[in-house]
């Protein structure tokens, strides 16, 4: 770390409880069975997400949902993850990080099965919340479990692979998304997840042998967990349903429950997060800050160009699955070697390169109009891949690295819930955009294009400001190697 910055905590020997802490595995096969087991979660939930994202023109008309209420389909998913991870991260480290991630699988494929036959798009939206609850338990355990079993040395190689099999998920997706929504309606495609997860719950039950629990025998922090439930809910639904008055309340009453969260986990000997990993921790502080500004810059990109592709466009569903194929393929096959870099460079000089690269793509994406020429379309596209591939491996290997042991599924969970919160922040600007210019109109007609492309200019507008800033995050929050660094 940076001269005059604070020291980043080493391994410890044992917990706080003075439990012996695992060391990373000697075990070669508990290690490929580690890393095979993460890269299909990591598969699996992107791939899901973004095959949702390309049928959401097809549910909107079918469940007549105006664009707003749409929105929610990806928003109350992201939420409910986004308000659990913590929470789930924390029983992870007292009870099993294993064992946690296998819960959250089934319950996961269980919802996946229950969106498949609700007959609203209110009640399809409740069984997305269900299904991100179980992403919660997944998220906040799979890169906690791969950094229990790596060496430091390993490390960003392998996350780099997972970051890897989260952005070819990514692109297999909307191409699938699309080619079974065509065929099949768009039911199918949570169908589809029934099996696959089931496979993944069989891989792990049967193939990763050992649990890691590095706060086995610590209490569960319940009011806290509670506290922050509601203060995240209240922050995101806030600003989610912005301009009007109930959410300004929403948004003052979660900053509110922030102030009173902080206050009640500093007095707490066994928190459920421990607020001293943000104040006494620079690398963690930023690159958790750098997350969200990234994911918040960013997720809404699929949404607001599956509109953009076959509403305004006029492309099919498979059509505009391929061109959105042209971001995450680049991101699937650069990761890997953005992870083995920061393994040698300092990571926030990859990632703040990574952020600039994506500031460039989405000031380009704000300008496009109802004819712009496609290849340039994919070019851009393919640019935000590469931004963003040089930005995520390395920022969470920067994470992962800069706490200890005992900490790892809590510091797994901040990542996802950094990212969580960020990609349901990022859908909460469109959401509120599409309120003040669409309204209650729904996804079709000459009427929905002109107003559509208003806010979609002006959201990407602001996505290019906040990558700016994050540009800024990146790059400040010191060195986690080096002479003053003490990177495990």
């Amino acid at each position: 770390m940076e001269s005059g910055g604070p020291a980043i905590p080493r391994p410890e020997a044992a917990d706080a409880g003075g439990a012996p802490v695992p060391a990373p595995a000697d075990d070669a096969v508990v290690r490929r069975s580690a890393l095979f087991v993460a890269v299909l979660a990591s598969f699996l939930t992107p791939f899901a997400a973004s095959s949702v994202n390309v049928a959401l023109p097809t549910i909107g008309a079918e469940l007549h949902m105006d664009a707003v209420l749409l929105s929610w389909t990806s928003t109350g998913f992201l939420l409910a993850s986004a308000s659990t991870l913590v929470p789930f991260g924390r029983i992870a480290d007292l009870h099993g990080r294993k064992r946690l991630f296998l819960y959250g699988m089934l319950v996961w494929t269980a919802f996946s099965l229950l969106c498949a036959f609700m007959p609203t798009g209110s009640a399809l939206i409740a069984m997305r919340f269900g299904q991100g609850m179980g992403g919660g338990m997944i998220f906040g355990t799979s890169v906690a479990i791969l950094t229990s079993v790596y060496p430091p040395g390993d490390r960003g190689r392998v996350l780099g692979i997972s970051v890897a099999a989260v952005y070819l998920g990514m692109s297999v997706g909307p191409f699938m998304g699309g080619l079974i929504t065509t065929a099949l309606g768009w039911r199918a495609i949570f169908l589809l997840n029934v099996p696959l997860g089931l496979a993944v719950v069989a891989v792990t039950a049967s193939k990763l042998k050992g649990e890691w629990a590095g706060a086995r025998g610590e209490r569960f922090d319940l009011p806290g967990a509670a506290v922050y439930v509601a203060m995240v809910m209240s922050v995101v639904v806030g600003f989610a349903i912005l301009p009007g008055w109930d959410g300004l309340v929403l948004l003052l009453a979660g900053l509110a429950i922030l102030a009173v969260f902080i206050a009640l986990e500093r007095r707490t000997p066994s928190p459920v997060l421990d607020i001293r990993m943000f104040s006494g921790n620079r690398v963690f502080a930023f690159s958790n800050l750098a997350t969200l500004i990234n994911y918040a810059a960013t997720f809404a990109i699929g949404f607001f160009m599956s509109l953009y592709l076959q509403n305004v466009r006029g492309l099919s569903p498979e059509a505009a699955g391929l061109v959105l194929l042209s971001q995450p393929i680049v991101q699937a096959a650069l990761s890997p070697a953005a992870g083995r870099l920061s393994d040698r460079v300092e990571p926030r000089i990859v990632a703040s390169v990574g952020m600039a690269m994506t500031f460039l793509g989405l000031l380009y994406l704000s300008t496009l109009g109802e004819g712009t020429p496609m290849p340039l379309v994919v070019g851009v596209l393919a640019l935000q891949g590469l931004g963003f591939a040089l930005f995520s491996s390395p920022n969470t290997n920067a994470i992962m690295s800069s706490v200890r042991r005992s900490s790892y599924g809590l510091a797994s969970s901040m990542v996802a819930t950094m990212r969580g919160i960020g990609q349901t922040l990022s859908m909460g600007v469109a959401s509120m955009l599409l309120g003040i210019y669409v309204g209650a109109h729904e996804v079709t007609g000459t009427a929905f294009h002109a107003e559509f492309m208003k806010s979609f200019h002006v959201g990407f507008a602001v996505f290019s400001v906040l990558c700016l800033v994050g540009i800024f995050a990146s790059l400040v929050r010191g060195n986690l190697r080096g002479p003053e660094g003490n990177g495990q």
